[in-house]
């Protein structure tokens, strides 16, 4: 970060287009992660995210298919 360069935290968020709350943010959920750790916890994100939306889906169907089974009978 630049911060790290020797700029001052205010002028780098500016740099950067972001406000000091979402660095701090960002600073708090990071600040400790090596560049590739960072890049597995967002692939880690995504992939959670897709089998999060894949057991919605499939929740959904049961639920749809159980209530289809209930008016047959």
């Amino acid at each position: 970060m630049l911060a790290s360069q020797g700029k001052s935290v205010a002028r780098s968020v500016k740099t950067i287009s972001v406000t000091k709350t979402t660095y701090s943010r960002w600073l708090s959920e990071h600040g400790g992660m090596k560049k590739d750790q960072v890049k597995q916890l967002k692939q880690l994100d995504v992939e959670n995210f897709r089998l999060r939306r894949t057991v919605s889906d499939l929740t959904l169907d049961e639920q749809i298919l159980t209530e289809a089974a209930k008016e047959n009978f």
